[in-house]
C-alpha cells in the first residue's frame, strides 16, 4: 500500500472550496495541523465562525476528498470555532462585554429589514454563537414585538440596563421603556442620545455578535453608530425593485465613507408563492440584488422570498428560523447568517489589546 505524506494531505485539501468564505481552508488560515498515522489522517481545523450546523456537512465532504488519496482509508476531522474581535473604525472604543457588532440597514422602510435581522440574529445563535439584538429604531422600535418579549429591563445599580432574553438572544430596545402606543416625539440629538445609551448602558454578556437592527435611510442614528459605535461590518437589504435599489445603494455608500466594511446585500422579497396554486412570480422585479452585487463588487449574500408565514411569525412573536427550523425558508436564513459570519472571519482582526501600553515618565 502507497504511503500517503502530510504534504499530500494538505495538497489535496485545497482542491475543498469552502462555500461560506469562498476559499479553501489553507488559504482561510484554518487549518491548524495534519497528521498521518499508517493509513489514517487526522485534520484539525479552527473556523473563524460559528459551525454547529455546518460541522457534519463539512466533516463529510473533507472525509471524502481525502479517502480519494491512495493509502488513506480513515479520516478524522476535527473542527472547532474561535470568535475573534475584528477590525472596526479608528478612534471609536470597543463595548465591554462584545466581541463584533453587525449592522443591518436600508436605504428605505418596508423591504422587511426588521424580520430580516431577527431571523439572521436567531440563525447565528442557532449555528452555536452568542448573539444579541440592538433595535436601534427608535422611532419605530419592532423587536420586542418580533421576539415575543414583554415588560420592562432590571437595572440592578440604577444606572445600566440589563438585557432582555429570549430564544438565547439577548436583546435591547427603546420599545422596552415606552408604552406600545406612545409615540417618540424626539429631534436628532435626543434620538442620538438615547441611542448611544442603549448601546453603552445594556449590561451585554460576552457576546460574540450584537446585530442591530437600523432604521432606513441615511440620517443621524446612522452617522452615530458610524461615528460613534464600533461597527465591524454591515449587511444592505433590499428589494429588487429599482426604488429600493436606489436608496439602497445610498446605504451602502455611506458605510464606504465612515469605512465599515460592507458583508454583502440580501434581496428580500425576491419571489412570491401563491399559497394557493404554488406559482411563483418576481412582483418587485428580477435580479436587482446581483445586479447592485454586481456593480458595486459586493457579495450577494442570498435571496429570501415573499411567503406570508414570514410575516405572520414575525407579528406572534416567533420568527421562522425558531418556529419552523426544518423550512426551506429557514435554510434560507441560516446560509445567509454563515456567510455573514464567513465574511466577517475573514476581514482583519482587532488587535489593539495584544500590544502592550507604552507609557514615558520624565525622571
Amino acid at each position: 500500500m502507497a504511503t500517503t505524506t502530510v504534504e499530500q494531505v494538505e495538497e489535496k485539501l485545497k482542491e475543498f472550496i469552502d462555500p461560506y468564505m469562498e476559499s479553501d481552508l489553507a488559504s482561510a488560515h484554518c487549518l491548524k495541523g495534519t497528521q498521518v498515522e499508517g493509513s489514517k489522517a487526522i485534520v484539525d481545523i479552527e473556523l473563524g465562525f460559528p459551525h454547529k450546523g455546518y460541522q457534519q456537512e463539512l466533516t463529510d465532504k473533507l472525509s471524502a476528498l481525502l479517502t480519494e488519496l491512495d493509502g488513506i482509508d480513515d479520516v478524522q476531522i476535527n473542527v472547532t470555532s474561535k470568535i475573534v474581535v475584528h477590525a472596526v473604525q479608528k478612534g471609536v472604543q470597543p463595548i465591554p462585554g462584545v466581541k463584533n457588532i453587525v449592522a443591518v440597514a436600508s436605504g428605505k422602510g418596508g423591504v422587511g429589514k426588521s424580520t430580516t435581522t431577527v431571523n439572521l440574529a436567531l440563525a447565528l445563535a442557532a449555528d452555536g454563537a452568542r448573539v444579541a439584538v440592538l433595535d436601534a429604531d427608535i422611532y419605530g422600535p419592532s423587536m420586542p414585538r418580533m421576539l415575543g418579549i414583554s415588560g420592562k429591563p432590571e437595572s440592578a445599580d440604577g444606572k445600566s440596563l440589563e438585557p432582555m432574553l429570549n430564544y438565547g438572544i439577548q436583546t435591547m430596545s427603546i420599545g422596552f421603556l415606552i408604552d406600545d402606543d406612545t409615540p417618540m416625539i424626539w429631534r436628532g440629538p435626543m434620538v442620538t442620545q438615547a441611542l448611544e445609551q442603549l448601546f453603552k448602558d445594556t449590561r451585554w454578556k460576552d457576546v460574540d455578535y450584537l446585530v442591530v437592527d437600523l432604521p432606513p435611510g441615511t440620517g443621524d442614528v446612522q452617522l452615530t453608530l458610524a461615528q460613534k459605535i464600533p461597527v465591524s461590518g454591515a449587511v444592505i437589504v433590499t428589494t429588487p425593485q429599482d426604488i429600493a435599489l436606489l436608496d439602497a445603494r445610498k446605504g451602502l455608500k455611506m458605510f464606504e465613507k465612515v469605512n465599515v466594511p460592507v458583508l454583502g446585500v440580501v434581496e428580500n422579497m425576491s419571489t412570491h408563492i401563491c399559497s394557493k396554486c404554488g406559482h411563483e412570480e418576481r412582483i418587485f422585479g428580477e435580479g436587482g440584488g446581483q445586479r447592485m452585487s454586481d456593480e458595486e463588487n459586493v457579495a450577494l449574500l442570498g435571496a429570501l422570498p415573499l411567503d406570508i408565514s414570514i410575516r405572520q411569525l414575525a407579528d406572534d412573536g416567533k420568527p421562522t428560523v425558531f418556529a419552523e427550523p426544518e423550512s426551506r425558508i429557514t435554510e434560507l436564513y441560516v446560509d445567509i447568517a454563515r456567510k455573514v459570519a464567513a465574511k466577517l472571519a475573514l476581514k482583519a482582526r482587532d488587535y489593539t489589546n495584544k500590544f502592550p501600553k507604552i507609557v514615558i515618565k520624565n525622571d
